[in-house]
């Protein structure tokens, strides 16, 4: 009978050990298109600048029905729930006007499309420009790039932080999908970053005397007279 080698066994069981391990990392985290690995509860508390945006002033341009634009923007824990998305009406455009409760510093952005060849496959970005239309997308934008094909949302697109760095509205503009079907739709858009409350200051209006008038000071001092007899 042949006794089996003990450092053989230990291999045996480390390779074992370590394959669980890496089992329950994958299972927990997700590998984006990006290459870097981001954990559920990680993206969960970066993408909730939908807490910061100001939804009763969104503007979603070509939606198909009417206020479903601003259901898009939810917590990443429920941006698998397909019940809320937006679908365009005449062509494969959609733009959305993005105003802030604050400023924000702008660092990344996930986008969830829909099934069927409808999610959109470009995106071009503006700061700080509010009520755009489509006649203004022939600007050029602050940023652009097309987007990976998402169903779940773990790709992070990573934005250019020096040029939004303070941001107080966002202008997205959704062009094109993957199947070159007629209407494109959207079921998620994250939104990661800073905020930090506006500050507005006060505007004190001083009127100084260039050059004292005599007459004013003589009305003065005789009405202080009167008062006094």
């Amino acid at each position: 009978m042949t006794v089996p080698d003990c450092r053989h066994c230990v291999a045996l069981y480390r390779l074992i050990y370590k394959f669980q391990n890496l089992q329950h990392t994958m299972m927990d985290q997700h590998l984006c298109g990006c290459g870097d690995f981001h954990s559920d509860g990680e993206l969960g508390i970066q993408y909730n600048l939908y807490q910061k945006i100001d939804m009763a002033n969104v503007e979603c341009l070509n939606e198909y029905q009417e206020e479903t634009g601003m259901t898009v923007f939810k917590s990443w824990e429920e941006r698998l729930d397909r019940s809320k998305f937006v679908e365009s009406d005449v062509d494969d455009e959609l733009l959305f006007n993005i105003p802030f409760t604050g400023n924000v510093k702008l660092k990344g952005l996930i986008v969830i499309g829909g099934p069927d060849g409808s999610a959109p496959s470009k995106v071009k970005l503006y700061k700080n420009k509010p009520h755009m239309t489509f006649d203004d997308m022939e600007m050029e934008p602050d940023q652009k790039f097309e987007l990976c094909k998402d169903d779940f949302g773990i790709h992070e697109h990573p934005i250019r932080v020096v040029k939004f760095s303070s941001v107080h509205h966002l202008t997205l503009h959704f062009s094109g999908n993957d199947g070159g079907v007629e209407r494109s739709r959207i079921d998620y858009i994250g939104l990661k970053g800073e905020w930090t409350p506006a500050h507005q200051h006060g505007v004190t209006i001083c009127t100084y005397e260039s050059r004292p008038q005599i007459s004013d000071h003589v009305s003065d001092f005789l009405t202080n007279n009167k008062e006094i007899q």
